[in-house]
């Protein structure tokens, strides 16, 4: 059995040793989220997290980049999701987006070495509109 990479196994520094003190779940570390798991409400999984981008106007996390499919980074696509499309699931220490499966395939994504202009509001909007998010252009 793999133990999978999670907020809670990749806690350096004891954040998370004591659920009655520390800062999660209202405040995570960055380092801590990357790789984690992202599931759908089905019971599906996703893929999971590779990297968190933000928007340094506002220093809020503006999306997570998830890695769907694809065998050891090889042929896997990436996706720009709005991070308010993702859930964090602490029963099950892992997030949550609404989305089958079946249509993340259709979603707009990229590959590792063709990142999309992200600032650029058109592509921006899309991807909002695709996930269901509000999408605020200033």
């Amino acid at each position: 059995m793999t133990m999978q990479a999670n907020y809670v196994t990749r806690d350096n520094f004891g954040m998370y040793a004591n659920s009655a003190s520390g800062p999660g779940p209202s405040l995570m570390g960055a380092d801590t989220l990357m790789g984690n798991d992202v599931y759908n409400k089905s019971g599906e999984d996703l893929g999971d997290i590779k990297e968190l981008m933000i928007d340094m106007a506002s220093g809020k996390v503006a999306y997570a980049v998830l890695s769907f499919g694809g065998l050891l980074g090889m042929g896997e696509k990436l996706f720009a999701v709005p991070w308010a499309a993702l859930a964090l699931d602490t029963e099950h220490k892992r997030f949550t987006l609404n989305v089958a499966k079946d249509d993340l395939r259709d979603a707009p994504g990229f590959d590792k070495d063709h990142w999309p202009t992200m600032s650029d509001r058109t592509w921006a909007s899309g991807v909002h509109k695709f996930y269901g998010t509000a999408y605020a252009a200033d």
